[in-house]
């Protein structure tokens, strides 16, 4: 049975999932967050499947997530660097650390400990907030549908 897609969904988590939304491709983001670039690195420190890891690059290069470059004699090796856009996801990727954390932390119960380079201070928890700053639950937010602009019927 094929997977459903969501391209056309006028969902935006569920357009976004359809990019990123398997783990395979959230934990290859992750490594390249991390400063992985090689193929045979992820394989490596992921513990992937070739040809799963191949499809997974192969769709974050089409999505334009990963951007794949040229890092060899004659296109002999490549690399694959993260775009703007993957770049983007880093705040995705600490909120969803952090939940792990809270909620399915490590066997030996340490979270990775995320630090600021410049200060050295410890990252806050990753909040939704309002236009000044103050942290909002599910209960404090309103969701709405988007206004379409009517259509000239002339």
């Amino acid at each position: 049975m094929a997977r459903k897609r969501f391209d056309d969904s006028s969902c935006s988590v569920a357009r976004a999932l359809n990019e990123v939304g398997d783990w395979w491709s959230l934990l290859i983001v992750l490594h390249a967050m991390y400063g992985t670039r090689r193929f045979v690195d992820f394989q490596q420190q992921l513990g992937i499947a070739k040809n799963i890891l191949c499809d997974r690059l192969a769709k974050l290069v089409d999505n334009e997530v990963l951007r794949k470059v040229e890092a060899g004699e004659h296109g002999s090796r490549f690399e694959y660097r993260l775009t703007e856009k993957g770049r983007d996801l880093f705040p995705v990727v600490v909120a969803l650390r952090q939940w792990g954390d809270k909620w399915n932390p490590a066997p030996d119960g340490q979270p990775l400990d995320l630090r600021d380079r410049a200060t050295g201070q410890p990252v806050k928890t990753v909040t939704v907030q309002n236009a000044d700053g103050q942290t909002l639950t599910i209960r404090d937010v309103l969701v709405t549908e988007e206004i379409q602009p009517a259509k000239d019927s002339a």
